[in-house]
């Protein structure tokens, strides 16, 4: 399994009754997972949804081959992947992580100015990690200065800066601290 061939749906939080269910943290929404077949769990591989419960928060699953309390326990922490191909189309204005992965990001004189090497859900904001010429830096996808630019399918094709962006946006004081040099 490669990250560009799968997004993470979220992780386990451990067992649903006594037949195997297993709660499940849900990055973005738990209606996804009731149009999957399967679904791909660390270091278990590919593993059939058999049902999806809806719950307050999240969903419960019930997968083959986990029929016990203790088999969902086993599975507490392991991340929720699902295939790219498999997931169903969001609705406009939604976007996949996977989408954004490697899109280019412009200024807003046009000149590209980095690329998008990951997403991350940071609860109440996604934020991007846009690779530039003096590191990485975070960059929050919903700020009223970055704009998603559409294809002719209305899927991301690219990302731009608003002229009202803030000029240090993608300088090094907004670096990512897990890549910052070691001295």
């Amino acid at each position: 399994m490669t990250d560009t061939e799968t997004t993470r749906l979220g992780h386990l939080l451990g067992p649903h009754g006594v037949q195997g269910g297993i709660k499940v943290y849900v990055l973005g929404d738990p209606a996804q997972f009731r149009a999957l077949e399967r679904v791909y769990v660390e270091e278990r591989g590919w593993l059939k949804i058999r049902r999806v419960e809806p719950l307050t928060q999240g969903v419960a699953l019930h997968l083959a081959g986990v029929a016990s309390r203790d088999a969902a326990e086993a599975m507490r922490g392991l991340g929720v992947y699902a295939a790219d191909a498999e997931l169903p189309a969001p609705e406009p204005g939604v976007y996949y992580y996977h989408e954004l992965r490697g899109l280019s990001v412009s200024g807003p004189d046009g000149t590209v100015q980095g690329e998008v090497v990951d997403v991350r859900d940071m609860g109440h904001q996604d934020v991007l990690v846009v690779r530039h010429s003096a590191g990485d830096a975070l960059v929050p996808l919903q700020a009223p200065y970055v704009v998603v630019v559409l294809n002719a399918r209305g899927r991301p094709a690219s990302l731009s800066l608003t002229a009202d962006a803030p000029e240090d946006l993608l300088d090094t004081a907004n670096a990512d601290p897990d890549d910052a040099p070691v001295a």
